[in-house]
């Protein structure tokens, strides 16, 4: 089943890999410093409340459309205009 030549692709194939994810891996470090650190942190509760509150506005915003839409294309609309 295993020959040679396809244990050596194999072998060939990972040391590939290997290399290529060393070489990406081998990015620019930013250090931080920790008044950076302890700015992020601080500003981590502020960030959570604007992305859930935008979050709840877009879901309003959303389900205000649908609703509306729905109520035009409801079975009984149409037995409400013959009555």
């Amino acid at each position: 089943m295993w020959n040679m030549k396809n244990t050596m692709l194999f072998v060939a194939s990972i040391i590939a890999v290997i290399l290529i994810s060393m070489s990406m891996a081998n990015a620019d470090e930013k250090t931080i410093t920790p008044k950076e650190f302890g700015t992020a942190i601080a500003e981590t509760p502020g960030k959570i409340v604007n992305f859930i509150s935008s979050e709840v506005d877009k879901t309003k915003e959303y389900q205000k459309n649908s609703w509306a839409e729905m109520k035009t294309k409801w079975p009984w609309t149409m037995f409400k205009g013959n009555q």
